[in-house]
């Protein structure tokens, strides 16, 4: 039985703007659902790096392209990005740990956008979606990257929980995958 559900896919396929539609058809039909996606942010056409944004409408920065090529050993990088950890942290954590509050009547939905390299520097990131993963009063609507060069141990333990459906998002599905997205999440909540 699947207790979660997870879209993984290239860079730039459209796994968050389905996550929004999927929220947005949930929320519409009164299911609680709380969280926080990933958004580019982007300055006269280029990317400058990425924000988090909560369902309640809270932006923080994620991280930033790196001016200087100096850098300090206590900065996470990926790539030409640096990340801001703490940021993140106090962003999602009360989120993450407020949503855990549900019950098994009541399963809320937490949807988690994306759990990659960046959002994998936070230490404590991990404890609470382990911890979500695990317990039975929260659904986890989440996404991961496509494996790619050295595996992400979180990633993979998902990937592999027997409890999570995964749907991997293509150009040719992405358009019609949504209502099979919305029927996996109602039956983690029955």
């Amino acid at each position: 039985m699947s207790r979660h559900v997870f879209l993984t896919g290239p860079p730039g396929i459209g796994k968050t703007t389905l996550i929004q539609k999927v929220t947005q058809a949930l929320k519409s039909s009164d299911v609680p659902v709380d969280g926080f996606y990933t958004e580019e942010v982007k300055e006269g056409g280029r990317r400058r790096g990425f924000d988090v944004v909560t369902l309640s409408g809270k932006r923080g920065p994620l991280s930033r392209v790196s001016s200087d090529s100096s850098t300090s050993r206590r900065e996470c990088r990926v790539g030409q990005y640096v990340v801001d950890v703490a940021s993140f942290e106090q962003l999602v954590l009360p989120v993450l740990r407020n949503v855990n509050q549900g019950s098994d009547a009541e399963k809320k939905i937490c949807v988690i956008d994306e759990i990659g390299k960046m959002e994998l520097f936070s230490q404590a990131f991990i404890q609470a979606v382990r911890q979500m993963l695990a317990g039975s009063g929260t659904v986890v609507l989440g996404t991961i990257p496509i494996p790619k060069g050295k595996p992400l141990d979180l990633v993979e333990e998902i990937r592999s929980r027997r409890d999570v459906e995964v749907f991997t998002v293509s150009k040719e599905n992405r358009n019609n995958i949504l209502q099979d997205i919305l029927a996996a999440v109602e039956s983690c909540r029955q």
